[in-house]
């Protein structure tokens, strides 16, 4: 190791490099696939998802795909469950994230992620109490239990137990609990829980309604119940409570929790999910890591076996036996691998900051020392050492020492092959990851230049909570803030695009008037709306103020629910009757599609109501950009003016729409670094290779000069074995890179096609990278004094 120092480093820097690499994409899959399990009972809790479908589309006796259900479903469901289901052990309903204006004393807050949910919570899930009693928490109304960091927002470090907070200015709730923050790495996250109680005390009636739809059903099972006991249930159940009509089919199926980050494929999701397909793609490239730096450790060690022959050939001369030697090779190839490790740790300590601002993971130190990192890395050096050491003990213990001594001894055709396949295997990778990450970034960049079939730049939304006196004069608000210069247009909506919205039963009069029933999601607008944001109608008209009757009498569709109720052409719909929520009146205009979601997802169907007046939550402006730390500072100070109870909260429509991609780009920055160090671990074994290739060909160099051989043929001849291995590497690496993109990009409903281009220049960089690292070395080889090569033979 001392005597062959730049041999020795390219070894060390390569593995360490490769370990680190290995290391840190282990904690990041870790934390991916660690979600929920801080649950004690995380093996036997589930959740039920609902499915509702028309029985003119599909077969009544049929079963939905896992695509047709969704986990945001009805509140009657649970009781029910818990009456028919003697196995179930706990129960436990959330409803979707409020918002709420929260006060005490002088300190005020609109807080999101307020979470109604029943007092068996604690009974189900391990949030760890740290003041209140988790049986009774949750059990009286207008009671809540904080989490950590939003008790000591308001109370800072008195004891909350017992304070009170005001409510929108309506209601006083009593603390009645304080929990740890939730753990990042779980499916669902809110800042608080309201007691169940309080929700029904405001709204009784949807505890008994199966078709109102804003609830999380989640429950134990003992450890001796099998769930398929339960599943076989179903049938009867769904028919008992919600019997088959000619306007809906319903049914529920049972999910574990250990499937609802990675696995669940249902819709109406509480939180974030995780992408399975990711956490495959970095645990490969965790072993391709791994692999080149393995792959260069056996390619060096082979390449240097004439350099070490007549030392084993002496060494045998005296008396060595082969198994002996073996042992010494083994030893310094694991002395090697001790000391890669050792670097691997250090560079996971610099990395480590780097990636968790990358992934956004809590990826702690401690984690190093966890009971299956730490075991590994203690290990590593002796398996890595045996794996990448027993070839190149084996070849160089093989040699017989007559030859070598007599000066016979060359390499073997077998061991030339080897060195050259694990060159191919090296760059086929390295080729793979280049065209990866071009395709992901091509991806990324697809998503954020998507026409969305609305305008979103310039569009600062203005979020208020649903303030009853905002609401009240929601016209005279907005008559004070378009007062500014600035304030292009205005409106006001319960969502915008790429927020959470309702579903909601709506009824169509069909081509053979019969009223048909579909599902759709719902929006909710004033007239202003579809103008404002610059949205293109496909038939009918918009909302307008000169038609009174629009406020209760009138839908707006998309495309896509017009294709869902059975007309392709949109003209064909205007006109029809509609009965949603309590109204009746005509369909009088469609919307043409517009991405409302994620690019994930393609369109799907949207109604578009006009807003009853309470339950209007957000102001959109589109503003000139011109002044806009000014404007912003003016309708600011307006806001304080007319609603000064009301925190002055706004957002940029198109960086909030841009947050449904963070995973996405995310994954495309770790994506782009493992596979440029993948890269540098490739090329710092070629560098290797190509440095005692070209060591050992210096006689012949010599005489090549000698004889006239310009630099640019000596450049050609040691370059040109290494070109032709790219270029295999390129060919091999083509189709199989091809296959894996396009599956990966299977999970984006609107995607690019991959396109030669982005092969071929994978390839040409990979190339030119190997040309430049081997011509590097070939050029020096080539000025070189050749009287100075002949005479060192």
């Amino acid at each position: 190791m001392l005597r062959k120092k730049a041999y020795s480093a390219i070894n060390i820097t390569g593995l360490a490099i490769g370990i680190t690499c290995c290391v840190l994409i282990t904690l990041y899959v870790q934390d991916e696939l660690s979600y929920d399990r801080y649950n004690t009972n995380f093996d036997k809790i589930y959740r039920v998802l609902h499915a509702y479908r028309n029985p003119k589309e599909v077969d009544r006796n049929s079963s939905p795909v896992p695509e047709d259900y969704q986990v945001w479903g009805n509140a009657p469901v649970a009781p029910a469950l818990a009456a028919d289901f003697p196995e179930i052990k706990k129960m436990v309903r959330f409803t979707s994230p409020n918002t709420f204006l929260l006060e005490h004393g002088e300190r005020r807050f609109q807080e999101d992620g307020l979470v109604f949910t029943d007092s068996t919570v604690f009974d189900i899930f391990s949030w760890k109490m740290l003041v209140g009693n988790p049986k009774v928490a949750l059990v009286a109304p207008n009671s809540v239990v904080l989490t950590k960091s939003i008790a000591q927002k308001y109370f800072g470090d008195q004891n909350p137990l017992g304070q009170t907070l005001r409510v929108d200015n309506q209601e006083t709730f009593t603390v009645t609990g304080v929990i740890e923050d939730v753990p990042a790495n779980s499916h669902m996250s809110f800042n608080g829980l309201i007691s169940m109680s309080t929700f029904r005390k405001w709204r009784p009636e949807i505890f008994d309604e199966w078709g109102y739809i804003d609830f999380y059903t989640y429950f134990l099972i003992p450890e001796h119940v099998n769930i398929k006991t339960l599943e076989a249930k179903i049938p009867a159940f769904a028919s008992r409570h919600y019997p088959k009509s000619d306007r809906s089919i319903y049914t529920i199926a049972f999910e574990p929790l250990s499937a609802a980050y990675l696995h669940s494929k249902a819709q109406r999701q509480p939180g974030p999910t995780g992408s399975l397909s990711n956490v495959y793609i970095f645990s490969i490239i965790a072993i391709f890591v791994l692999l080149i730096a393995c792959i260069n450790f056996v390619n060096l060690s082979t390449a240097r076996s004439m350099e070490r022959a007549r030392e084993v050939g002496v060494r045998k001369a005296v008396g060595a036996y082969q198994q002996g030697l073996i042992y010494q090779f083994l030893t310094e190839s694991i002395l090697i691998s001790f000391s890669a490790v050792l670097l691997a740790i250090i560079f996971t300590i610099l990395a480590l900051p780097v990636i968790r601002e990358i992934s956004g993971k809590p990826l702690t130190y401690s984690r190093l020392f966890s009971w299956n990192i730490t075991p590994a890395l203690v290990l590593m050096p002796f398996i890595l050492g045996l794996l990448a050491g027993s070839y190149p003990a084996w070849v160089l213990a093989r040699f017989r020492p007559v030859e070598v001594l007599k000066g016979q001894f060359r390499s073997s055709n077998k061991g030339i092959a080897l060195r050259k396949a694990l060159v191919i295997v090296q760059f086929t990778l390295s080729i793979a990851l280049i065209a990866g990450t071009m395709i992901v970034y091509s991806q990324l960049r697809h998503l954020r230049s998507h026409s969305l079939g609305f305008r979103q730049d310039q569009m600062l939304v203005i979020d208020y909570g649903g303030d009853q006196k905002v609401n009240e004069s929601v016209e005279a608000v907005k008559t004070m803030l378009a007062k500014n210069p600035a304030v292009q247009s205005i409106t006001a909506s319960r969502a915008v695009p790429g927020d959470f919205y309702p579903n909601g039963t709506t009824f169509i009069e069909s081509r053979n008037g019969e009223m048909k029933s579909e599902t759709p999601g719902m929006y909710e607008i004033d007239a202003d709306f579809i103008p404002a944001y610059e949205m293109k109608m496909a038939a009918g008209r918009a909302y307008s103020r000169d038609f009174p009757t629009d406020a209760k009498e009138a839908l707006i569709i998309n495309e896509a629910a017009a294709k869902q109720f059975g007309y392709s052409n949109p003209e064909e719909i205007v006109g029809k009757r509609f009965e949603q929520w309590g109204r009746k009146g005509t369909v009088i205009g469609v919307v043409k599609d517009f991405n409302y979601q994620s690019l994930h997802k393609k369109v799907e169907p949207l109604a578009i109501r006009m807003a009853p007046q309470q339950s209007l939550n957000k102001l959109s402006l589109r503003i000139k950009t011109d002044h806009l730390q000014q404007t912003i500072k003016e309708l600011g100070q307006t806001w304080s003016a007319i609603a000064p109870h009301r925190p002055f909260l706004y957002s940029f429509l198109d960086q909030s729409f841009n947050q449904q991609y963070k995973q996405d780009a995310r994954f495309g920055e770790l994506f782009a670094a493992f596979a440029g160090l993948t890269i540098f671990i490739a090329c710092l074994g070629l560098f290797g290779l190509a440095t005692y290739a070209t060591e050992q060909r210096v006689k012949e160099i010599g005489v090549r000069k000698v004889l006239g051989a310009s630099v640019t043929n000596i450049v050609r001849l040691l370059s040109s074995d290494f070109i032709k291995l790219v270029l295999v590497a390129i060919l091999i690496a083509t189709p199989v890179i091809w296959w894996a993109m396009q599956v990966w990009l299977e999970g984006y409903a609107y995607r690019i096609t991959i396109q030669w281009w982005m092969i071929a220049l994978a390839g040409t960089l990979a190339l030119a990278t190997a040309l430049m690292t081997v011509s590097l070395l070939a050029v020096k080889a080539a000025l070189m004094n050749p009287v100075k090569a002949l005479r060192s033979e």
